[in-house]
C-alpha cells in the first residue's frame, strides 16, 4: 500500500515545486503587487498615438544633441520603475521665419521682424497617461506622484550633460522659492495637465462649462466670462499644489485658495492701470488674461498663423526678460513680475470660455432673473 501511496505523493511534490518555481524566482515585491504591470521593454519605442489621452500629463522635454535619447531613457524609467504609462512625441519648430513686430514701417505695413537666434530644431517631449476627463482623480494623484518623483536619469549630479528643456533656470528658481513645497519637488517638479496635441482641435471643442466652475466666476467683477471677444491672452497662471503625503492633503484647498487670491490680485493690479485683465478659476488652477480680440492671426497659405500684432504685442510685453543669471554665463529669462507676483514665461492666446445655454435655463440659475 505504501509503495502505492509514495509515487503519487511524490508526483503531488514535484508538481507543487514546479509551479512555485515562477513565483519563488520573481522578484518579492512583484508578488505584492495586484494591478497590471506597464510595458517596459528597452527595444520599443512608445511613440504618442491618438490612441491615448485624450488629457495627458506633459513632464518634461528635451532638445539638442542626445535629446532623444534622455527621452527614451526616461519613459523606459517611468514605465519600469514608477509602473506609469508615458510616451515619447516629437515637435519640430522653425524660428527662421519672420513674424509681425511692434510698430509699422515706412509703407504703413506692419513692421517685419526676424528671432535674434533663427533656429531650427526638434523638441521631444515625455507625455504620461490615458485620462478621458480633467476631473479624473487618476490624473490628479499621478501628476502628484511626478512633480515630486526624482528619476535616476534626470540626476544632473550623476549624469555629465542634460538635455531637459530650461533645467537650469528651473533649477534656480527651486532654489531660491521661499515655498517648502516647491523645494520638495524633483525635476518634473513643473509638469502640467495638457491635451494629447495627435487629436483634432474639434475633439476640445467646449460643451458648456461645468457648473461648479461657473458658479465660480459668474459674479467677479472682472470674470473672463464677461469678456466680449472671442479671444484673450493668457499672461499668468496659478495653480494649486500637489502632494502625495497623506499629512499635507489637508493644506490643499489652502493652497488652491492661495492661486485663486493671487489670480485676483493680479487682476486688480493690472485694471488699476488701466489695462482690460480679466481672472477666472477651475477646479485645478487660476489664470490672467489681457486683452479682448475677435481673432489671433490671420492662416497663411502655407498653414502657418500670422500673428494679430495686438496679440503679438501683449505676448512680448508680458512675457520674460532677458538678464544675467548668478552661476551662469551669457543672458537668461526671467520671468516678469507686479507687485511680487510673477507672470507667466510665455505668454499664450487662449479662447474665452462661455456659459452654455443649457446652464442659463438650469433649475435655480440666477442669471436670468
Amino acid at each position: 500500500m505504501l509503495q502505492r501511496v509514495f509515487p503519487v505523493v511524490l508526483l503531488a511534490v514535484l508538481s507543487l515545486a514546479s509551479l512555485a518555481a515562477p513565483a519563488i524566482a520573481a522578484k518579492p515585491w512583484e508578488l505584492l503587487i495586484p494591478f497590471k504591470r506597464v510595458d517596459a521593454d528597452a527595444g520599443k519605442e512608445y511613440r504618442l498615438t491618438e490612441n491615448q489621452g485624450p488629457w495627458m500629463i506633459m513632464a518634461s522635454s528635451f532638445a539638442g544633441p542626445g535629446a532623444d535619447q534622455q527621452a527614451q531613457n526616461l519613459v523606459l524609467e517611468l514605465r519600469k520603475r514608477y509602473n506609469i504609462e508615458a510616451y515619447l512625441h516629437r515637435q519640430s519648430f522653425d524660428f527662421s521665419d519672420p513674424v509681425v513686430g511692434l510698430g509699422f514701417n515706412r509703407y504703413g505695413g506692419p513692421k517685419i521682424m526676424r528671432h535674434a537666434n533663427a533656429a531650427k530644431f526638434d523638441e521631444i517631449a515625455v507625455l504620461i497617461g490615458s485620462f478621458e476627463d480633467v476631473s479624473d482623480p487618476r490624473l490628479e494623484k499621478t501628476l502628484a506622484e511626478i512633480k515630486y518623483a526624482r528619476p535616476d536619469c534626470l540626476d544632473i549630479s550623476k549624469n555629465k550633460t542634460t538635455t531637459q528643456r530650461f533645467i537650469g533656470l528651473r533649477e534656480l528658481q527651486r532654489r531660491l522659492t521661499p515655498d517648502p513645497d516647491k523645494k520638495q519637488q524633483g525635476p518634473m517638479g513643473n509638469a502640467f495637465v495638457t491635451r494629447n496635441p495627435l487629436l483634432p482641435q474639434e475633439y476640445f471643442v467646449p460643451k458648456g462649462l461645468d457648473p461648479f466652475v461657473e458658479n465660480m466666476n459668474r459674479d467677479l467683477e472682472y470674470s473672463l466670462l464677461k469678456n466680449r471677444g472671442q479671444y484673450s491672452v493668457r499672461v499668468a497662471v496659478f495653480r494649486g499644489a500637489s502632494t502625495m503625503k497623506p499629512s499635507e492633503a489637508n493644506k490643499m484647498p489652502t493652497k488652491l485658495e492661495d492661486a485663486e487670491m493671487k489670480a485676483h490680485e493680479l487682476t486688480k493690479l493690472l485694471r488699476k492701470q488701466g489695462i482690460e485683465a480679466y481672472e477666472f478659476h477651475d477646479r485645478y488652477e487660476s489664470i490672467v488674461t489681457v486683452g479682448s480680440f475677435e481673432s489671433i492671426g490671420v492662416k497663411q497659405a502655407d498653414g502657418t498663423t500670422e500673428l494679430n500684432p495686438a496679440v503679438h504685442r501683449l505676448m512680448q510685453e508680458y512675457g520674460p526678460k532677458q538678464q544675467t543669471l548668478p552661476g551662469q554665463a551669457g543672458l537668461g529669462l526671467v520671468p516678469r513680475s507686479l507687485s511680487g507676483i510673477s507672470f507667466d514665461i510665455q505668454p499664450v492666446p487662449v479662447e474665452v470660455p462661455r456659459s452654455s445655454i443649457a446652464a442659463a435655463y438650469r433649475p435655480g440659475n440666477l442669471l436670468f432673473r
